[in-house]
């Protein structure tokens, strides 16, 4: 039986990540922070810092994972704004650290390096939908940390014949999402208005916007396709090929609410800097491995409504 390790496995994906390989028949191991906490999680659990290379070493080389996924990172693009030092210490040093760890290992483990589809940045209409060898233009802190990544991570590719494959994950979404990302903190609100728990206005920054919805069960068979059949060096985008105006997103969200709903925009939750459109293109992810979307986005939204309904 294979052996899989999830670097960084209590946030968002690191769940949905270990059903699916184990689904794919894998032994799972996960990593998270001593003061994480993980339910519900179908692996045998480590503590991990990633800022410790020798923490990372000695975890290696007791497990000898085949495959290794590296989720851990400050995914948070608000969040990068308000602390770039942390932003940088976990997604880029503390990225180095995963690598070296792994060059230092008498195998080779295929590694699985999880980026952004932010890493684009400021896009120009004749370039959407954006095809992987489209100039990088990062417009926030954290994507540019994680184009600093995929960028160390090809050199080290090359350098020392590693087996690392990088990918940018657009917008993944779905039940558990932290509120701080866009559909989980509107279906949040709305369920919350449902509940009496606050009045009937739902709070949004900017709703022109278009990113690239996927759900979170997509994503992660297309990490466990990439980390068997992706190229060592390449980079692929993960993501359902078409954005959406998060005014559109907002609205289908609003139709699922069972009580009228009003808008109300707050200029303090617009981000200093962002991105008119995002939208992948994902000729090469679906031509390399086979994948192809299975859930819709409004199949999402209304599983994350129960969520929300059952959650709070």
């Amino acid at each position: 039986m294979k052996k899989a390790l999830i670097v960084g496995a209590a946030g968002f994906v690191g769940s949905y990540l270990a059903a699916q390989l184990t689904e794919d028949g894998m032994q799972v191991y996960a990593t998270k922070l001593p003061s994480e906490k993980v339910e519900g999680i179908k692996a045998e659990l480590h503590d991990l810092n990633i800022l410790n290379r020798e923490e990372i070493s000695a975890l290696l080389y007791k497990l000898r994972p085949d495959y290794i996924f590296h989720l851990a990172a400050q995914s948070s693009v608000a969040l990068s704004w308000k602390n770039p030092g942390l932003t940088i210490d976990v997604n880029i040093k503390g990225s180095v650290n995963v690598m070296d760890a792994i060059r230092e290992q008498a195998y080779q483990p295929r590694v699985l390096l999880i980026g952004s589809g932010e890493e684009y940045g400021h896009v120009f209409p004749e370039e959407t939908p954006i095809s992987e060898d489209n100039h990088l233009r990062p417009g926030n802190l954290y994507a540019a940390t994680k184009a600093c990544q995929n960028m160390i991570a090809k050199i080290y590719t090359e350098a020392y014949n590693m087996e690392l494959v990088m990918v940018r994950a657009f917008n993944h979404i779905g039940p558990k999402q932290a509120p701080a990302f866009v559909v989980a903190d509107f279906c949040k609100q709305v369920v919350e208005i449902e509940k009496g728990m606050r009045e009937p206005i739902i709070v949004v920054g900017n709703l022109q916007a278009k990113r690239d919805f996927t759900d979170v069960r997509d994503v992660v068979r297309a990490y466990s396709l990439l980390a068997q059949r992706g190229r060592a060096g390449e980079t692929y985008n993960v993501g359902s090929g078409h954005a959406v105006a998060i005014q559109e997103v907002l609205k289908m969200i609003i139709s699922k609410s069972l009580i009228p709903v009003d808008i109300k925009v707050d200029p303090g939750k617009f981000r200093p800097v962002d991105v008119p459109i995002i939208e992948a293109d994902i000729a090469k992810l679906c031509r390399q491995t086979g994948w192809k979307q299975k859930i819709s986005l409004e199949q999402t939204i209304c599983e994350t409504m129960e969520y929300w309904r059952e959650n709070l």
